[in-house]
């Protein structure tokens, strides 16, 4: 089959790969239809290369077509029509019990001390094939998989439950915006997008997006988000507070995570990284303080006191510096971490399957390209080019 392979610092490219096969009695093959390219892609495509090796098939949101099962895969049969969310979990054990899918003890990569197994996500989720190809092979599928009708409508109306919905989701979940409140969101790449929509669709009566690219506040603005260029602001804390009432948002969502604009210091920490053997550049990952914290610090800054702030960027240093007595002073809530993706599907599955499109999921991807052109997808994807906002790769194009 083909599939789109890292070979190094910024480079992939679309190689033939064996097809996957049944190997657990649990598992699933998909046919995939659609795979997006995600911001999380981009930090393996450009900093965190130490834990990948040359022909890793990278991905993790794809939907497609049941085309075999294991004899353990449950009621999930040929031919029916899946989104694969993109944490692997198997729904029974102590966490997926309490709705901690993305911390699953059945896939926990313990050897690295990470949370559940993830699809094209590195030796640190445990470096699972990913979805970016014509054919995926899908661990525990008498769970992950979810069924969705096969109404002739474009996978575009549901491929984003194997991520950016139910991360948006629970991002606004835990952001905590109390009845009536205000949320700022940081960053309108694709997960902000939805997050400042949700937090909307939930009652929300003033929704802030920050960001400086262009095409990314005009889609937000037409979904009824107020926006903020950050690079027309003089101060963007005073630009908040002043929509406000001075007091600042009641919650704000960090969607940008590691590779913020700014922090020329952490840039300049992952760039040295991307060039150094990778044992070295793992043991800087996991011993310094590389990530970019402006988005972050955005965040701590624009939200009011006692507020909550929700962490759905990516992070990977290990020591990074913030300012704890601004958190202390201010009386901050934090919460963060991987989407439980299949937490958040009963509440997401209505909206997407409802033909008036409440989250306007059919007004995100702005670029669906052939999945041989993938690596130039990548490129125009990390530069934002073309006014590139989300992509999809169709494994079925020529």
């Amino acid at each position: 089959m083909r599939a789109l392979t890292w070979q190094g610092r910024e480079k992939v490219s679309v190689e033939t790969v064996p097809d996957p096969r049944i190997i657990e009695p649990t598992d699933a093959i998909v046919r995939v239809t659609s795979t997006a390219i995600c911001g999380s892609d981009l930090h393996l495509y450009a900093v965190l290369g130490m834990y990948l090796d040359a022909g890793d098939v990278l991905g993790h949101e794809a939907m497609g077509v049941v085309e075999e099962v294991g004899s353990g895969a449950g009621p999930l049969r040929p031919g029916d029509r899946v989104v694969v969310p993109f944490n692997i979990s198997c729904g029974t054990c102590w966490m997926c019990s309490r709705g901690l899918f993305a911390q699953c003890e059945t896939t926990q990569v313990r050897s690295q001390g990470t949370g559940a197994s993830l699809f094209g996500f590195s030796k640190l989720y445990g470096q699972v094939p990913g979805g970016q190809a014509e054919y995926l092979r899908v661990p525990q599928a008498q769970f992950g998989p979810v069924v969705v009708p096969d109404d002739g409508s474009p996978d575009e109306r549901y491929l984003f439950l194997s991520d950016v919905l139910p991360t948006a989701w629970q991002a606004v979940e835990y952001a905590a915006v109390p009845a009536g409140g205000t949320v700022a969101v940081v960053g309108l790449g694709p997960i902000g997008q939805m997050a400042a929509r949700i937090a909307a669709h939930r009652g929300a009566t003033r929704v802030i997006g920050l960001d400086l690219v262009p095409e990314r506040l005009q889609m937000a603005k037409r979904h009824g988000i107020d926006v903020l260029d950050v690079s027309e602001v003089d101060d963007v804390t005073d630009a908040v507070r002043a929509l406000t009432g001075g007091r600042g948002v009641d919650s704000a969502i960090d969607a940008v995570g590691m590779e913020a604009h700014g922090s020329p210091v952490a840039a300049g920490a992952q760039r040295l990284a991307g060039i150094l053997p990778d044992r070295l550049a793992a043991t800087m990952i996991e011993k310094a303080g590389v990530d970019r914290l402006a988005a972050l610090q955005t965040a701590f800054d624009v939200v009011r006191r006692g507020g909550t702030v929700s962490i759905v960027g990516v992070y990977g240093g290990a020591a990074d510096p913030i300012s704890m007595m601004q958190l202390f002073d201010k009386g901050l809530t934090l919460r963060m971490g991987q989407a439980n993706v299949k937490r958040w599907i009963d509440d997401l599955l209505p909206l997407v399957s409802d033909a008036a499109d409440p989250l306007g999921v059919l007004d995100l991807r702005t670029h669906r390209v052939s999945l041989e052109t993938a690596p130039e997808a990548y490129e125009m994807f990390q530069k934002k080019a073309d006014g590139c906002i989300k992509v999809v790769l169709d494994p079925t194009a020529a």
